[in-house]
């Protein structure tokens, strides 16, 4: 039997993308936050809406420079992509402090994260909606994927610190 559900809590039922790693360059350094709360918009040219809080580091970074890359960690790595959302970019070396590596990118400044298993380096294609809803257009420039990887392990935000890990693909 259904019970009523907290609207609060809406955002656990449909959760279903990978955690990303949003990385930029700005005032001379790297940084990266992760980021829940994406979906692709379109196929050709690849456009990606990213939700991303108007008082990081990362917000005024986009806005700035208009560009980013979208780092899709594995669970290797999900203890140093939590911890990246629990300090601030306008204070903390994310790089320095959770070890991870940063590699030039060759359409934009934002870095790739190499223990990544895949990068996508984007140029900002809409920022309207950033002032009231923290919701920026990406558009995608190159991509960038470890093919090796079969199977990737994703981490997947449902709420809080609870996450789920991918699974096996099937074929329906």
């Amino acid at each position: 039997m259904k019970k009523i559900f907290p609207l609060n809590k809406v955002n656990s039922l449909l959760q279903s993308g990978p955690v990303i790693l949003v990385s930029t360059f700005y005032k001379g350094r790297n940084n990266f936050m992760p980021v829940s709360w994406h979906t692709m918009l379109d196929f050709d040219p690849p456009l990606i809406g990213v939700v991303i809080g108007s008082d990081s580091f990362t917000h005024k970074a986009l806005l700035e420079t208009k560009e980013a890359v979208i780092n899709i960690p594995t669970v290797k790595i999900a203890k140093q992509s939590l911890f990246a959302g629990k300090v601030s970019g306008y204070k903390t070396d994310k790089f320095l402090k959770t070890g991870l590596t940063s590699v030039e990118a060759s359409q934009v400044k934002a870095p790739l994260i190499d223990e990544c298993y895949a990068c996508i380096e984007c140029k900002v294609h809409d920022s309207k909606m950033s002032k009231k809803y923290d919701f920026f257009v990406l558009k995608a420039v190159k991509a960038h994927c470890d093919l090796s990887v079969r199977e990737p392990k994703t981490i997947h935000h449902v709420t809080g610190n609870i996450f789920i890990k991918a699974g096996k693909r099937i074929s329906l």
